[in-house]
Order: C-alpha cells, then structure tokens, then sequence
C-alpha cells in the first residue's frame, strides 16, 4: 500500500479544564491540567497511522523537551518522522483551554519553528510526495508551503486533502489543487462568507467552494455528522456515536486520518467519509487529542455494529 503523507506542525498541548475561561485581569481555579501531544497535522498522521496507514509526517521541531514528546507520540503510533530540526527556534505548544461542563475548547497556537516550513521543505521531500496514495495538508504552517505540498502531488496523481484550520485566504488557484477540502462550520463560513448552521447552509457554502475549483467538499458538522458534496451528489452522514462525549478538541483531526486512510485503500468516497466519522465518534468519548485516536479493530467494530 501506497503512503500517506501528511504536512503539518506538532505542538506540545497544555490542556486546563474549567468552568469557562477566564475574564481579563481574572484568575480562576482549573479542575484539571495536562500535558500532551497536539497539533493538527500531528494529530492527523497519529489518527491515520492508529487506523491503519502507512504514514508519513512533514514537519519541523526544535532541539528541546517538547520534539521529544513528539518523536515518542510517533513511534508509539507508527509514524514517520520526516523532521527538519530547527536549532533557531523552539517546539510548538498550545493553550488548551477545555469547558468542563460539555467538553468544548478554545485553542491558542503558538507553532514555533513549524512556522518555518517553507515550500522548499516539500520539495526536499517531493519523491516522498509523488509516491503517495494521498497527501494531507492544513493551515497551521504556511498556505505557500501546504500550496507546494498540494501542487507536487497534484501533478504526480496523488488524491489531495486541504483541511483549512485555521481559516486563512485562499485564492481560486490552491482551491484548484483540492480533490477534497475538509472544513467545519466556522472555516466554511470563513471561506464563504456563508454562516453554516443548517446542513442547507453547508450545502450553499460547499456550492461556493465547488465554484471556485474544489474537487468535492466535505462539512464537518460536529454532533450533526458530516455533509459531502461533489458536482453530481449530495449526501448527509449522520454522526457515528461511540458514546457520551467527553472532549472535542481532536475530532476533526480524528475525521481527516481516519478519511485518508479509507481513501488509501481504495474504499469509494462514501465508505471514507464514514469511516472518518467513526474515527472521530470514538476520539470524543476520551480525553486529549493524539491519545484519543482509536486503533483499527476499535473503528472496524464501531462500524460493524452500525451495520
């Protein structure tokens, strides 16, 4: 099987759970803290390999305690590194901000040295790229460099994934690059202009995105599961539940591994959204985010209890 390649950051997650967040000038009392792994990109080569891939991870760290909390979270998984090490600058972290009553966050990203992935760092990279069965990219590292990722695998024939979080601009042209294009309520509305709270106002805000170049686009809709739409279909997927929800700070990440992995073996787009869903459906029902990714036999089950 073909890899999966996956450009991304990785960032050390502090997590602090609480009753709300914190007015300026106020300091409050937490229920709990952790630290972990996090970083979408990471997060998604972490679900993609738990679920089965053959993954591989674009990124860069700096020389200190949080890349070693990095490169542990991936040979546990089985990812592999494709690291650039960056003396200059320091490890991403996060601020995790987790509202203890429904499990909701609020997230601050400080990338650190990803920040400095540069189009030059796919190219090092590009047989890599050209080889894969699907390339996988987001926005917390720069849109030239995730562009790049997009443009060599387009042209090699490789499926292309843009999950655009956080929201940013993009123009008409790196739209083109997407075979699929991954966003939820709020980055749809961002990319739009269309707010999303109906799976109608999805579908208007996916028509926008198909009319700018996008190949299909996927909505994800949290507790409404996901809409998927291409130039000739249309279709609801309700969400796969695996329990009561205890935090949904990777669900999104869960869904976008999960998805490759499907697409990589050759499932047909449907099955794969599905498959993403039940990713994501187990994600929620624990804490953390790379920790919370499911193994393949915990989503085949899921799965085969739906039916």
């Amino acid at each position: 099987m073909k890899p999966i390649v996956i450009l991304g950051i990785f960032v050390a997650d502090t997590a602090f759970r609480a009753d709300r967040q914190p007015k300026m000038g106020e300091t409050l009392l937490g229920h709990s803290f952790a630290l972990g792994p996090g970083g979408k990109g990471s997060n998604q080569a972490v679900a993609a390999a738990m679920a089965g891939g053959k993954v591989h991870f674009i990124t860069r760290l700096g020389r200190d305690d949080f890349a070693a909390i990095a490169r542990t979270t991936w040979a546990k998984a089985g990812v592999h590194p494709e690291v650039t090490e960056d003396a200059e600058s320091y490890t991403g972290a996060a601020f995790v901000f987790l509202e203890a009553a429904t499990g909701n966050n609020a997230i601050i990203v400080a990338p650190g040295a990803a920040a400095r992935i540069t189009p030059e760092d796919l190219d090092a990279r590009a047989d890599l790229i050209r080889g894969a069965s699907v390339f996988v990219a987001q926005l917390e590292q720069s849109v030239a460099a995730a562009r790049r990722g997009l443009e060599i695998a387009r042209a090699a024939g490789v499926r292309t994934i843009l999950n655009p979080a956080p929201a940013a601009t993009l123009d008409d042209a790196t739209l083109a690059l997407c075979d699929f294009i991954t966003p939820n309520e709020s980055e749809a509305e961002a990319l739009t202009g269309i707010p999303v709270v109906t799976v109608a106002d999805a579908e208007r805000a996916a028509d926008a995105l198909l009319a700018r170049g996008v190949g299909a686009v996927i909505v994800t809709l949290g507790g409404n599961g996901a809409l998927y739409r291409d130039a000739s279909r249309s279709l609801h997927l309700p969400v796969i539940s695996a329990g009561p929800v205890v935090e949904t700070t990777g669900a999104g990440d869960a869904f976008n591994g999960g998805f490759a992995v499907a697409l990589s073996e050759g499932r047909n787009v449907i099955e794969a959204v599905r498959f993403g869903c039940a990713t994501a459906g187990i994600s929620v029902t624990r804490p953390g985010t790379a920790p919370a990714m499911p193994a393949r036999a915990e989503i085949d089950a899921l799965l085969a209890r739906q039916g």
